[in-house]
């Protein structure tokens, strides 16, 4: 079995992709994530919160792209 991997998100993003990435992670909405990390940023006064983000945005590795078959290979077999 495969180990699942957090990667920021390349379709669920406004800034770098990394609450879309630990939303798609978690499987849970994205906007639940962000409103979660501004609370946490908020009381704590704000300070803290950012520095994590920019931590995560710099640790958590672009989910790699999808690689699509050739067209050409589809009607190989035919």
């Amino acid at each position: 079995m495969a180990q699942k991997r957090l990667y920021k998100s390349r379709d669920n993003r406004m800034i770098s992709g990394v609450m879309g990435g630990i939303a798609e992670y978690f499987n849970v909405d994205a906007t639940l994530v962000r409103v979660l990390y501004c609370l946490f940023s908020f009381f704590s006064a704000a300070f803290p919160g950012i520095v994590v983000y920019i931590i995560l945005a710099l640790v958590i590795p672009e989910r790699p792209s999808q690689t699509r078959r050739d067209s050409h290979d589809e009607w190989s077999e035919y």
